[in-house]
């Protein structure tokens, strides 16, 4: 009896990739969205789980997305977009809103985010009105910033 084989590849039906079959690799775009799937998750408050139960997929698949080595796929967009109300182009942006809900706008890096307590200094930061103390705030932690880099030369 023959073995039924694909048409468009020289392998069984049903048998596993070979060193010779090509997997498709995340590339710099598929990185991009798994950076910012975090950024958003955090401004969210959502922990991995909670991400990966909204989508249908362990946790551990939340982890591969947002470190780049798994892709999202095409299907998979629009479900996060809905979950985090974000238009699907805002996934393939370095940059996210760090005071959803609040109609003040205020963006930030998405690799600043990643950080759950460089997202809480954003967030905080943003909500500071008065352009003076904002300036002192940065000041303040950018002399602090120095101390601690001239600390760690010693």
């Amino acid at each position: 009896m023959k073995k039924q084989t694909n048409p468009s590849e020289d392998r069984p039906i049903g048998m596993a990739r070979t060193s010779t079959t090509k997997k498709r690799r995340p590339n710099s775009a598929d990185t991009q969205i798994g950076k910012s799937i975090r950024a958003h998750r955090l401004i969210a408050g959502m922990s991995q789980s909670e991400l990966g139960e909204r989508l249908g997929v362990s946790f551990q698949q939340v982890q591969k997305y947002e470190k780049g080595a798994n892709r999202v796929g095409a299907g998979r967009l629009p479900q996060i977009a809905e979950i985090f109300n974000i238009p699907i182009s805002v996934l393939f942006k370095g940059y996210a809103d760090t005071s959803p809900g609040k109609g003040t706008g205020s963006v930030a890096p998405v690799g600043l985010i990643t950080d759950p307590n460089a997202l809480k200094l954003l967030t905080s930061y943003a909500d500071i009105t008065d352009r003076a103390i904002r300036r002192c705030v940065a000041e303040l932690v950018d002399e602090i910033a120095k101390a601690a880099k001239k600390k760690n030369r010693r």
